[in-house]
């Protein structure tokens, strides 16, 4: 458990108030996130105590990461401090009520996993569905991932993920972080980002240099696979 002054509220973030409302947790649920999608204050601790009618100088304010479990407490303003079970109660929290779309699972670094020594066929036919998907998207798969996903909310799983993972995949393999990115939403994209994470789950980073796509695997990120598509010059 963290503890520290409060700078930035994440998701996901609510308040109680010990001593006037005991056991009592103050937060945004999907039904009000889903009516203010733009708004950034659903995670805002100050907003959370206006909504609720709550003296905010008397409540007790936290954050927890559902991906992550990281509980983090932001401030404690009561002479009761209820961090504990505060804790107890997020990681007991149905978090579908919170986003529905969301989809809270264990956040995978490719290459912690047990090295892939030979690529199947099947793993050679998803990096070459994931090398259409790539020439086919009109725009960074960044921003399309992020386009579809709830802004108040991507910002802190994206965050999750990147702290996971950038040590080891941070060479030239941002669209395959992105396609995973992907998979903790269930939503519809423009674009079927699955034959990436499929790689990405199964201990396998593809990468592009203009020319050749190569797998990776291990944690050395070593080479395991490569493909060079033909040209088309027509």
């Amino acid at each position: 458990m963290d503890s520290g002054g409060e700078i930035m509220c994440q998701f996901f973030s609510f308040v109680t108030d010990p001593v006037n409302h005991p056991a009592e947790y103050y937060y945004f649920d999907w039904e009000y996130r889903k009516a203010h999608l733009n708004d950034d204050g659903v995670d805002s601790h100050s907003h959370i105590c206006a909504y609720y009618l709550l003296n905010e100088d008397r409540c007790n304010k936290y954050e927890y990461n559902p991906l992550t479990k990281a509980f983090t407490v932001d401030q404690i303003n009561s002479n009761r401090d209820d961090s504990e079970a505060a804790e107890k109660w997020a990681n007991r929290i149905d978090f579908k009520t919170i986003v529905e779309p969301l989809i809270v699972k264990p956040i995978v670094n490719p290459l912690e996993l047990p090295k892939v020594e030979q690529v199947t066929d099947e793993q050679i036919d998803w990096l070459k569905s994931w090398a259409s998907v790539v020439a086919s998207v009109r725009y960074a798969v960044g921003y399309a991932v992020r386009y579809a996903v709830l802004a108040p909310v991507w910002a802190s799983v994206e965050a999750s993920i990147w702290a996971s993972v950038w040590a080891s995949v941070r060479y030239a393999v941002g669209d395959s972080v992105w396609a995973y990115f992907s998979s903790f939403f269930a939503i519809n994209y423009e674009y079927d980002f699955s034959s990436a994470v499929k790689l990405w789950e199964a201990g396998l980073v593809p990468s592009f240099d203009g020319t050749t796509w190569r797998l990776h695997s291990g944690e050395s990120a070593d080479v395991v696979y490569e493909w060079t598509p033909e040209v088309n010059n027509e």
